[in-house]
């Protein structure tokens, strides 16, 4: 049962889409299994680039069953766009599937994130997109699913219900404007009959498969260190962003699962707030930050950018089991010398080398660094690992080093074709 989940070991951002799209190709079955569209995976293909925020990055090849599992919310309204964008570039989705337990992102959901965050003084980051609202529903088991659109007097009943107690919400205890009931009905029966074709059980489809031993790919979101019970809570995303989610939210065993491949870049970024140790707030943070075009794909924020964390990959690789990692953008490092690693912490007098289970702790870290020397050839061409720069094999062998994890694909680009790979 070849089996892989593939994992953004950092805090997201790590160029899971192209990796996902790598392995996609001889994938009989691509499988997103949890988060929202606050998700954003870039692919390019020849010279072209797409943008996904819900459909699974198999949807480029038409002989692989792309899945949207129970695990996911769904805003409707962003999925449909993205099925019809991609119809409008001759890209088939009849390949694709949507579980009827998954969840919806409704309005409100939306509405109550920004209120959220506008209240709270924390201050989380959130993409705004609703995708924390809906799975609180989901927690209080008051959600809508996909299923609930099949029975159109029943959901007609229900939103009524939920419309009501929203409004109530919104205007006693937060004092803002109501939802109008009858647009959002109209637009969700509109969503209703689009979808309607797309929708399965996925549970079926997925174990069909196994038993005829074809290749899985799960297709993760978000980070390992925005997961919402080892992330850097309360800074983390409101799903199980780590590889075991990916058994939670299709409906498959863990012992079904071959392979976890982690996903990083050859140093560190993170949106939205929170701890980050490595962070650079000067001049190579903002080199970082352009040459690497560090710019959220689902909200267009700037990225905040740091060296290599190696004591956080530990972690991820713990939490994970990863088999083997994919280092990206190794390029954007052409030029910058030296280089820096951070090999551990220092904190309240003490060295850490394991990641501190308290967020509050990791403010008060302060990374230890390895200095490495840099390269200045131009790498975007190369794709035979012996022919990369001798530092740059030295940086990528110190890491798989420091963290315990075998690197066997190094990316050199944006484009899909631009990757190194060690060991098929």
């Amino acid at each position: 049962m070849p089996i892989k989940v593939i994992v953004g070991a950092q805090w997201g951002d790590e160029g899971k889409g192209k990796i996902t799209d790598i392995f996609a190709k001889n994938s009989d079955v691509v499988i997103r299994a949890q988060g929202g569209n606050n998700a954003g995976h870039t692919i390019e293909i020849e010279n072209k680039t797409y943008k996904l925020h819900l459909v699974p990055s198999g949807i480029f090849n038409s002989e692989t069953i792309c899945i949207i599992s129970a695990g996911v919310v769904i805003n409707l309204k962003t999925l449909i766009s993205e099925i019809e964008s991609l119809n409008k570039q001759n890209i088939l989705t009849n390949n694709l599937f949507i579980d009827p337990r998954a969840h919806l992102v409704m309005p409100y959901h939306i509405r109550f994130d920004e209120i959220f965050e506008k209240l709270n003084e924390t201050n989380i980051g959130t993409t705004k997109n609703g995708i924390g609202p809906a799975y609180m529903d989901k927690s209080e088991r008051s959600g809508f699913r996909v299923c609930d659109l099949i029975c159109e007097k029943n959901f007609i009943v229900k939103l009524k219900e939920k419309i009501a107690i929203k409004n109530k919400i919104l205007k006693i205890i937060y004092k803002e404007n109501l939802l109008d009931e009858k647009n959002i009905l109209d637009e969700y029966l509109n969503y209703a009959r689009k979808i309607r074709g797309y929708i399965k059980d996925t549970v079926n489809i997925i174990h069909e498969n196994i038993k005829l031993e074809k290749n899985i790919l799960f297709e993760g979101a978000q980070g390992a260190l925005l997961d919402i019970n080892y992330g850097t809570y309360p800074y983390v995303t409101s799903s199980n962003s780590i590889s075991g989610g990916a058994c939670v939210g299709s409906g498959i065993g863990p012992t079904m699962v071959d392979e976890c491949i982690g996903v990083a870049k050859a140093y560190v970024t993170r949106i939205g707030n929170g701890p980050f140790p490595t962070e650079l707030n000067d001049d190579i943070g903002v080199l970082l930050q352009s040459k690497g075009n560090e710019y959220g794909v689902t909200t267009g924020r700037l990225r905040r950018c740091g060296w290599f964390d190696s004591v956080a990959m530990k972690y991820s690789a713990k939490i994970n089991g990863f088999t083997s990692l994919a280092l990206n953008k190794i390029d954007i490092l052409n030029g910058i010398d030296p280089l820096k690693i951070c090999v551990g912490y220092e904190f309240k007098n003490e060295i850490l080398y394991d990641f501190p289970a308290i967020t509050e702790d990791l403010y008060n870290c302060k990374p230890i660094y390895k200095e490495m020397s840099g390269w200045s050839e131009d790498i975007a061409n190369v794709r035979n690992y012996s022919e990369l720069p001798l530092n740059a094999r030295k940086y990528i062998e110190e890491i798989g080093k420091l963290c315990c994890v075998q690197i066997n694909i190094i990316g050199v680009g944006p484009n899909r074709k631009q990757n190194i790979v060690k060991k098929s």
